[in-house]
């Protein structure tokens, strides 16, 4: 797993595993001070509910949303000591929405949809911004079974306004803004990068 850790000017990825509390504390503590932090870890499982097990579910929610509490509660002192400070939690789309088959990455989405919202409720006082990037389906490792099935590749092109898959490189930006200070008066909120999916029926 990799925790993804900016300086502002500088942007490094510091590799530990995430879901591991004493992993997490020795790889925090040895990159030092943190300005902004992106939460990016992520995996998914695609089966039928009732077919998923439950160390199947609970390696999802490690992986997806323990994580992100358990980085962002290292981080946390060291910004609050400071004053400041940036937290960006990676969500979905699926942290609005649902599909067959993903129902257990859909709900750690969720999760982080609403540990977003308790960041900003906890930290704001402390001059932290906590927010989160929810990526639409983009041309990704993650999605590539997807990208190859030529029904689901139909439909998502019928279904996304934009009328195609986003690009990596068109997600940048918005974890950008979320760690600058162009953002803080930003708290607690969801940026959606998506072609315009969530935005129509």
């Amino acid at each position: 797993m990799a925790a993804v850790v900016a300086w502002f000017g500088n942007a490094i990825a510091a590799p530990f595993d995430v879901t591991s509390e004493d992993a997490v504390a020795a790889g925090v503590a040895a990159i030092g001070e943190i300005d902004a932090l992106v939460n990016n870890a992520g995996m998914t499982l695609r089966r039928p509910l009732e077919e998923f097990s439950l160390a199947d579910w609970r390696r999802l929610f490690d992986v997806n949303l323990t994580s992100a509490f358990l980085v962002a509660r290292a981080v946390a002192p060291q910004m609050i000591a400071r004053g400041r400070g940036k937290i960006v939690n990676v969500g979905s789309v699926l942290s609005e929405l649902a599909r067959p088959t993903v129902a257990a990455y859909a709900a750690t989405k969720g999760g982080i949809r609403m540990l977003r919202r308790s960041m900003c409720a906890e930290w704001a006082r402390h001059g932290i911004q906590a927010n989160a990037v929810c990526p639409g389906y983009f041309r990704t490792r993650l999605t590539e079974p997807l990208q190859a099935d030529a029904e689901f590749d139909a439909w998502l092109r019928a279904r996304v306004p934009a009328g195609r898959w986003g690009e990596p490189v068109e997600l940048g930006g918005a974890a950008v803004f979320l760690c600058s200070a162009a953002s803080d008066y930003v708290n607690g909120q969801m940026l959606f990068v998506d072609g315009g999916m969530t935005a129509t029926v």
